[in-house]
């Protein structure tokens, strides 16, 4: 079935129209100046849209959450932590729910993490849910920037990947993108090039005009019409539009964005000497907030945190008892950073340590390198408002290897404290692997299995597991045995800690027996 969509009319007065489905297989790419229409344009082939293909769209500024009401859509606030995103995004493709993804608030980096989250998980559904959906991202040149720039490259590179699956691979999965962008030499071209489907409109830049002309096969002097487009039209070309240029106007939509166009309002009828009173003379709001900064420096009152010199030369080593000292203490989260935090002492740590554990809980955490972690670590910081909880990466690698294997009050153990020291005769990558030995033989558990210890090392091979057993064992901070059956035996050196076996069914036994005595009777027989 083709389902057309009535985006407005063209020159001539007919309708002019855009194929759904072979949208889906296309990709759509709109550009224009500011104020040329473009929201406008993606919020009319929403509209049009809404009740023939699942959407989804990303938001930047929250001009399309007034979907909601008229059609439907579920407004996800961004202000999450990525692994709730990512499992959000899941449910919705489960679901087949239309989303407005409200970014509206977020500093820019945080918005491209949150963005880059969210597409992963739509992206990384299962195949099952494959079903069809229209992406629209608005402002698409800040989730997939050409250069890098006053972002940081972590940011730009989780959010181009993100944006780089959507437009290259993900019509095998159902994901049609529909991406605006004001300039396309903001844009990236690996993201601009995928799309089959061009809506241009005005523009006044030389190098964008020669642009736009050359994706739509114009030749230069046609370019110049760019210029005279007026707000609201656009140049269509594409195998779901147009197989020629095509100049068409968008019609009205039935709903509107919550900030609008700009419009002209009388200035205050107020005496300039009124007005310079109500300038110069400090609201009560800001009274408060002088009295709060000035009374941190008063004795009683925390002060506000030093900024630390950059060190200039290599860091030292920290024995391994002062990097325990610091993590069981956290004094970056005990003592109070804001007085206006209502959270206690107690609450904040809590708050670091069920992020800790949120992290953990995503099984793809073991196989992200530590800075990349340590980065979602600041980012969960930043959107719980936990101010002060960002420690060095030393001390943070530290604690993550702690948490991984589970240690935690243990640590003021004697014995915990002389098998912490020992393990920082290993590699820092190596050292969370033999703390979850020590666990499992304090614990008298199991031995973890090749898979379990590769995975705690970041790796996807068993045989990388086999190979940190061997390594620990040749310097004497294990003893690795195995019994009569194989089963492996992992003692900690300078302890009486050691793994259990695994419990021998019954029917095993059975049938050993049952075995040995049909072998004597064919021996006999």
């Amino acid at each position: 079935m083709t389902v057309a969509v009535d985006l407005g009319t063209t020159r001539n007065g007919e309708p002019a129209e855009l194929d759904l489905e072979e949208l889906l297989s296309t990709r759509l790419l709109v550009q224009g100046n500011s104020g040329s229409g473009k929201s406008h344009l993606l919020r009319r082939l929403l509209e049009r849209s809404a009740g023939h293909v699942q959407q989804a769209i990303i938001d930047p500024e929250g001009d399309f959450v007034t979907l909601a009401e008229r059609y439907g859509h579920v407004v996800v606030d961004a202000n999450r932590t990525p692994a709730e995103l990512t499992r959000i995004a899941n449910r919705i493709r489960q679901h087949r729910a239309s989303v407005v993804l409200d970014l509206e608030g977020l500093d820019a980096e945080v918005q491209m993490h949150c963005s880059a989250a969210f597409l992963n998980g739509l992206f990384d559904a299962d195949r099952a849910f494959w079903f069809p959906m229209l992406i629209a991202v608005d402002e698409a040149h800040l989730f997939a920037p050409s250069m890098s720039g006053e972002y940081s490259e972590e940011a730009r590179k989780a959010s181009l990947g993100a944006m780089t699956n959507l437009m290259c691979r993900g019509r095998k999965r159902g994901l049609a993108g529909v991406i605006a962008t004001q300039r396309l030499a903001k844009l990236a071209k690996n993201v601009a090039a995928e799309a089959s489907n061009f809506l241009m409109g005005r523009t006044f830049l030389d190098i964008d005009m020669a642009r736009a002309a050359d994706l739509l096969g114009m030749d230069r002097r046609a370019a110049e019409r760019f210029r005279d487009l007026n707000t609201g039209e656009f140049v269509a070309l594409g195998p779901a539009l147009y197989r020629r240029p095509e100049q068409v106007r968008i019609g009205p939509t039935e709903t509107r964005s919550k900030a609008g166009r700009p419009t002209l309002a009388p200035l205050p009828q107020l005496a300039p000497e009124d007005l310079a009173d109500l300038v110069f003379t400090k609201s009560p709001e800001e009274e408060d907030a002088e009295r709060r900064q000035a009374r941190r420096g008063v004795p009683g009152f925390p002060p506000p945190p030093a900024a630390q010199p950059r060190p200039e030369a290599a860091s030292p080593v920290v024995p391994t008892r002062a990097i325990l000292e610091r993590v069981s203490q956290s004094p970056s989260i005990s003592e109070p950073v804001e007085e206006d935090d209502p959270r206690s002492t107690e609450e904040r740590s809590a708050a670091v340590d069920a992020i800790f554990a949120e992290m953990l809980e995503d099984p793809e955490a073991a196989f992200r390198p530590v800075p990349v972690l340590y980065q979602e670590f600041l980012t969960h910081c930043r959107l719980k408002r936990i101010s002060g909880a960002a420690t060095d990466m030393t001390v943070f690698r530290r604690r993550l290897s702690l948490a991984r294997a589970g240690i935690g009050e243990e640590t003021d153990d004697p014995e915990w404290q002389a098998v912490i020291e020992r393990a920082s005769e290993l590699p820092e990558e190596m050292q969370g692997v033999f703390m979850m030995l020590a666990r499992a033989a304090r614990d008298e558990a199991e031995c973890p299995s090749d898979d379990a210890l590769a995975r705690a090392y970041g790796s996807h091979s068993p045989s990388r597991g086999r190979f940190l057993l061997s390594f620990m064992d040749e310097r004497g901070l294990i003893k690795a045995d195995r019994d009569f059956r194989g089963n492996r035996v992992v003692t900690i050196a300078g302890t009486d800690w050691r793994t259990k076996l695994p419990e021998v069914k019954l029917d095993s036994i059975d049938e050993a027996r049952a075995r040995r005595a049909a072998r004597l009777a064919r021996q006999s027989g």
